[in-house]
């Protein structure tokens, strides 16, 4: 599933294309996704001008100047397509601006389109319940460690809720794990304060290094102008188990941690 540097990628693929366009159509060629599709998104969409396009944990905002939001969540195949020659059996909508279309596909259907009036987007039941976001400037160690303190559930269960940090997913939050050097499974509440801090900053650096490389391509992941993300060429742990640890030369441990597979050094995560 598409955590925030590719939601982000997308975003950032989609601005250039509409942000300040009126959009002229929007076709609906499906009712239902993982939701369904609001009956109205067509009739409210159609003529208005978007304003801004951005993102919030791992949802896609688009702005419009008659004062609603589109949000979308990729699900686990969606992505959007760029100026199809023709449209394919899983396309499901449709937007026309600024003389391009911009297509969602999505095989698997696990992705979702809502409509919200814009000025109640952050309490949307989708987005109420989101915590910081690891790139803004308030997030660091004394974030986890109020969110940890007396917690004996582990720093990676941790870093995986939404309600603590918003947009992290396994990838990157086993990458932060083993640049910071603490163990997925240790229990939050017992990591010191300096650790924290320095988790904190593994999170951004991931973070900042995984976007500038277009994401992580696994499986679906593809940018709007179709080319591939290369963060996955870079990962130090992730899909790495049996392999050498490029620290100490010991081989990084696979595991299955909260019913996700977990990957960690042993020698170098304590």
């Amino acid at each position: 599933m598409p955590e925030l540097p590719e939601v982000e990628t997308v975003v950032r693929g989609l601005r250039p294309l509409l942000d300040g366009q009126r959009i002229e159509q929007v076709e609906v060629r499906r009712a239902d996704l993982r939701w369904p599709v609001p009956a109205d998104l067509a009739k409210r969409l159609t003529g208005a001008r978007v304003t801004g396009l951005g993102r919030r944990a791992k949802y896609g905002l688009v702005a419009t100047d008659r004062g609603d939001t589109l949000i979308f969540h990729l699900g686990m195949s969606g992505r959007f397509r760029l100026d199809p020659g023709s449209l394919l059996a899983h396309d499901h909508l449709v937007i026309a601006a600024g003389g391009h279309r911009v297509v969602l596909h999505d095989p698997r259907r696990f992705g979702s389109v809502h409509l919200t009036p814009t000025a109640a987007a952050a309490s949307h039941p989708l987005l109420a319940g989101l915590g910081p976001e690891p790139l803004d400037p308030d997030f660091d160690g004394a974030c986890l460690a109020h969110a940890a303190e007396r917690r004996t559930t582990s720093i990676k269960a941790l870093l995986l809720d939404q309600r603590i940090v918003a947009g992290l997913g396994n990838i990157y939050a086993n990458e932060a794990l083993f640049r910071a050097r603490i163990a997925p499974a240790r229990a939050a509440g017992r990591i010191a304060g300096p650790r924290l801090d320095r988790l904190a900053r593994a999170v951004k650096a991931v973070l900042v290094e995984a976007i500038a490389a277009g994401g992580s391509t696994l499986r679906d992941h593809v940018a709007v102008s179709g080319e591939l993300g290369t963060f996955q060429h870079q990962f130090r742990v992730y899909g790495r188990g049996g392999e050498r640890c490029e620290s100490c030369g010991g081989p990084i441990r696979r595991f299955e941690h909260l019913g996700r597979a977990t990957y960690a050094c042993p020698r170098c995560q304590r």
